[in-house]
């Protein structure tokens, strides 16, 4: 799949983890939530990179080969770096995380690691330096342009949605993998106070899925789960 960013500005975020599975794993993840991911698998690829480039976060595995994570922290932090750091480590003692702290991270995140939770202290460092979240979610080749409102197909064309049709179809990309309960849908897209037919998300779903053109082919799946709701399922993004 591929997204047609945006002339704006993303969050960017540099991976610094050699465990290759790991890296590409986490790159598509942050990828898919919209942010701008590099990657490098040690301490010297993670310098090349800087020198090119400013990062929001880095988010930098302890044990490197060469030089490991806390002396890389350390001696970026002396050299001047001002992106947030968030430390993924199996290290679980105090001692360890103490470390971490000390060379000049602001998280520090123990693997193995639960996924929901990593994008949530992604995005709470990014709120700490004052960066604005992504404003593009891709999937199945389309872009969702949450600042602009605007559904677009990979080719640059636009999809024409209803404003309710749009808050569904961002809060089931954003919500991806989970099962949503219609009820959490109607509070979330409809609101609290409105009184729907629970049902009306039946038709919904069918609108939006025969808008996008959906086929058993496409890079993503709206499963209805009987009895609760649906869950969206999100094909591995490539890089934009």
């Amino acid at each position: 799949m591929t997204i047609q960013s945006p002339p704006t500005t993303r969050p960017s975020i540099l991976i610094v983890e050699d465990d290759a599975n790991l890296r590409i794993g986490l790159q598509d993840n942050l990828q898919d939530e919209g942010y701008d991911v590099a990657s490098a698998s040690h301490a010297r690829e993670a310098e090349a990179l800087l020198r090119e480039r400013d990062f929001d976060l880095l988010i930098l595995d302890v044990m490197l080969p060469g030089e490991d994570g806390y002396s890389l922290c350390r001696r970026l932090r002396a050299e001047g770096l001002q992106s947030m750091v968030m430390m993924l480590t199996a290290r679980t003692l105090e001692d360890d995380i103490v470390r971490g702290f000390e060379a000049g991270a602001q998280d520090y995140l123990t693997k193995p690691y639960r996924l929901r939770e990593l994008l949530a202290r992604v995005r709470a460092l990014m709120r700490r330096a004052g960066t604005p979240p992504p404003q593009v979610l891709g999937f199945g080749g389309f872009s969702l342009n949450l600042g602009r409102r605007t559904l677009s197909r990979g080719d640059g064309s636009t999809i024409e949605l209803t404003r309710t049709e749009f808050d569904l179809l961002a809060f089931l990309v954003r919500h991806r993998d989970r099962a949503l309960p219609r009820g959490e849908i109607l509070d979330a897209v409809w609101g609290r106070d409105v009184v729907v037919d629970p049902r009306t998300v039946d038709n919904f779903v069918s609108n939006l899925k025969k808008k996008l053109g959906w086929t058993s082919t496409s890079g993503f799946t709206i499963h209805t789960i009987r009895g609760v709701g649906y869950r969206m399922e999100i094909e591995s993004m490539t890089k934009p």
